[in-house]
């Protein structure tokens, strides 16, 4: 079982940056693929970004391909996503997720269905 936290979110201008991180327990983070997701209510959860076991793989929506970076530490068992050039439409709340991964292959998924476990949350408002 993985307990994830997450911390960083505030309240920022447009055109702000904001860095999210995301603390893992356990000494098993590096078996586990880790994805952010946000939610607005309203409206369906979105995938943001993934980061493969050794961080080497990245994926990213479309929405947010230029402007977000994921990145990991495994050594410290967090994951994190730097969120420059900020729009009011990127206001939600950012979920990290664990997404446990077997075998030798490099392995990312936008579904969250996929993801085994989740952190709280932590609610990102950009103002206009």
């Amino acid at each position: 079982q993985v307990q994830l936290v997450e911390s960083g979110g505030g309240l920022v201008q447009a055109g702000g940056s904001l860095r999210l991180s995301c603390a893992a327990s356990g000494r098993t983070f590096s078996s586990y693929a880790m994805g952010w997701f946000r939610q607005t209510p309203g409206k369906e959860r979105e995938f943001v970004a993934a980061i493969s076991r050794s961080g080497s793989g990245t994926i990213y929506a479309d929405f947010v391909k230029g402007r977000f970076t994921i990145s990991r530490d495994n050594a410290k068992n967090t994951v994190s996503l730097q969120m420059n050039s900020l729009k009011p439409e990127d206001t939600a709340v950012y979920y990290c997720a664990a997404d446990r991964v077997w075998g030798t292959i490099t392995l990312l998924r936008r579904d969250g269905d996929e993801y085994d476990y989740w952190g709280q949350g932590t609610q990102v408002t950009v103002s206009s």
